[in-house]
């Protein structure tokens, strides 16, 4: 068999699983058995998921309850952002749970209600300023069916929030962590043995890395150490500057076993950020010219708890212009507070709002409801996979 029409056949196995009691065109026989092989894992943590995985990451005041349900009703895992209030947190946990059974199409949420106690989706959380003391009675009250850990303190951490959690909900909440480098990756792995880890790309918006590779080279490498380590059955996602079906078609590709989505998900219908916001992620292009790393957008908000070696993505605008040109955070720091007042209009490149965005940000054209974005998502990457699979078929 050619080295060509073996890639081809991975990556149509991972395009072929379906959703329980739906008719489907009959699936390759490769395919089928990639849906055995994720059944192993995934799929048995998330019975409602569909193939390709996708996830809508946890963005902090945009990802809300609906927004989340939709996506795992459409047949991925959504996430909120736990944030650092209990309260609040309790509160987006009922409104996901009423949300579950108000909408969800398939037998799960009920399943996983009654028999596993779990709700269909996912909370993530920013370690270096959470109280896990405060946050976990919460989640063990309602058990998400996987919590996100991100951006320790101290890398040490990721074992007592790891710990603690599989502990309040007798193991039935899944645990993954997110990383930006191989060694990160590593570290992780050994520390809170995790059920699957996040690979964040530096295209991603919003915060990471300082340091990172873009998926293209950092899936493969940390695949490639998993298997060094004897760790390669822990499945992994690869999440930064995917907006659409040809990225998801891209990761899965490179050996991810799924993909999260932030940017495409900000410009939903559910999302609860500014029109403003999301007016900007539509007109804007060429995310990798239009989107730059920095710290500046914590600065602004006067934010000064992250780690170092993180930094966040977002569409430049007059602030970062401004700063470039020798002004003294104090008075860009006064002008991002003027701007504030002028709601909508504070936007933009000529605006001063912080517009986190990943550099994916071009193919993102319309806002949508989430059931259509995920829908149009699953179909096209099958179809992107299945014909490149059948060219190879043909070529070989």
């Amino acid at each position: 068999m050619s080295k060509t029409l073996r890639c081809a056949r991975r990556q149509a196995w991972a395009t072929q699983r379906l959703l329980p009691g739906k008719s489907h065109h009959q699936p390759h026989n490769a395919a089928l058995h990639a849906s055995k092989v994720q059944k192993n894992t995934l799929r048995s943590f998330f019975p409602w998921t569909r193939t390709p995985f996708v996830v809508s990451a946890p963005m902090l005041g945009a990802s809300t309850s609906r927004l989340a349900i939709n996506v795992s009703r459409a047949g991925g895992l959504g996430f909120i952002a736990g944030g650092t209030d209990p309260a609040s947190l309790n509160n987006m946990l009922e409104e996901s749970k009423q949300h579950s059974f108000e909408t969800f199409d398939y037998p799960y949420a009920d399943l996983l209600e009654k028999k596993r106690g779990v709700l269909p989706i996912g909370v993530g959380f920013q370690l270096f300023n959470s109280n896990l003391r405060l946050l976990a009675p919460v989640i063990a009250a309602h058990k998400p069916a996987v919590v996100w850990l991100f951006a320790p303190k101290v890398e040490e951490d990721l074992r007592e929030w790891a710990t603690q959690i599989r502990d309040v909900t007798a193991r039935s909440t899944r645990i993954c962590v997110q990383v930006g480098s191989v060694a990160e990756a590593e570290r992780s792995v050994a520390l809170a043995e995790p059920d699957f880890l996040i690979l964040q790309g530096a295209d991603a918006g919003g915060h990471g890395r300082r340091q990172s590779a873009s998926v293209i080279s950092l899936v493969p490498e940390v695949k490639d150490r998993l298997a060094a380590i004897k760790k390669a059955d822990i499945p992994v996602l690869a999440a930064g500057g995917i907006a659409d079906a040809r990225g998801v078609a891209a990761a899965l590709a490179l050996g991810a076993d799924g993909a999260v989505m932030g940017t495409r998900f900000l410009a939903s219908e559910e999302a609860a950020v500014p029109e403003g916001w999301k007016r900007e992620l539509i007109k804007t292009g060429d995310g990798g010219v239009t989107t730059m790393r920095s710290t500046l957008c914590d600065r602004l908000k006067e934010n000064r708890e992250w780690p170092t070696w993180y930094d966040g993505r977002a569409i430049r605008n007059k602030g970062h212009d401004d700063k470039e040109g020798g002004m003294a955070d104090e008075e860009n720091v006064r002008l991002y507070k003027e701007e504030l007042k002028r709601g909508d209009s504070a936007w933009g490149a000529q605006g001063r709002m912080v517009t986190y965005s990943g550099t994916g940000v071009g193919l993102v054209r319309s806002v949508e409801p989430v059931q259509s974005i995920m829908e149009k998502t699953l179909r096209e990457c099958r179809h992107i996979l299945d014909t490149s699979y059948q060219q190879a078929v043909e070529s070989s």
